[in-house]
């Protein structure tokens, strides 16, 4: 698989099969992804990659905690700012429309968008799963750095024939994360990353993008 079908081929799936990833394939991405770009070469992320009995121990508590109505964890970062200006305002709320839209949620049904959103905490049926953390004492530069990385594990997810889904929705339930993977003090989960073979019963359609002419300025001599 060239760079130009890796890139045009992924996208967020939310249907897993229950086949498992070989470890081997996992460590070859993932030591791959290593040679991503980060400012002074300080490869801020951390990643732990769970499956198994440890990974389905992680969903059972998030489970628990959706089933008791349990508050999410406090925040240690802004997902988006309190007032998201036009056009990623309407940029979101279109992806809201085709996301819940494709499972037939019309959009005042709240509990039931809620049902849907709660498939993150299973993974969407994932059998592993990455968690990406960074030193929280870092600023911007090294955020944007691990999500060249992020964006570096899942192009060469694609070029063994698996499939993602990044999650920020993990960050939610940090605390229960933690408690099983017990990370460094100076640590904060960034994001879960869902890693797997696509389920093709399950409906995956694309998001469409903006056109080139609303993100792209070309200055030419």
């Amino acid at each position: 698989m060239d760079v130009y079908e890796a890139v045009t081929s992924r996208r967020a799936v939310r249907g897993f099969t229950e086949r498992e990833v070989p470890r081997d394939v996992l460590e070859r991405v993932l030591s791959a992804a290593a040679r991503a770009p980060s400012g002074s070469n300080i490869q801020p992320w951390r990643a732990y990659v769970v499956s198994g009995e440890p990974l389905a121990e992680i969903k059972k508590r998030a489970g628990e905690r959706l089933a008791t109505g349990d508050p999410w964890d406090e925040p240690e970062y802004e997902q988006y700012p309190p007032t998201l200006k036009s056009p990623y305002r309407e940029r979101r709320s279109a992806f809201g429309e085709q996301r819940y839209g494709a499972l037939g949620i019309p959009r005042e049904d709240i509990e039931a968008r809620q049902r849907a959103a709660s498939a993150n905490w299973d993974c969407f049926g994932a059998p592993t799963a990455l968690f990406c953390y960074i030193d929280r004492d870092l600023g911007p530069a090294q955020w944007s750095d691990t999500g060249m990385f992020l964006q570096t594990v899942m192009l060469l997810l694609r070029a063994e024939g698996l499939h993602s889904c990044p999650q920020m929705a993990w960050a939610k339930f940090r605390g229960s994360v933690a408690e099983f993977l017990s990370p460094p003090d100076e640590l904060t989960l960034f994001c879960g990353m869902s890693i797997g073979y696509e389920d093709v019963t399950v409906d995956n359609s694309r998001t469409g993008r903006a056109p080139l002419t609303e993100t792209v300025t070309f200055v030419d001599c």
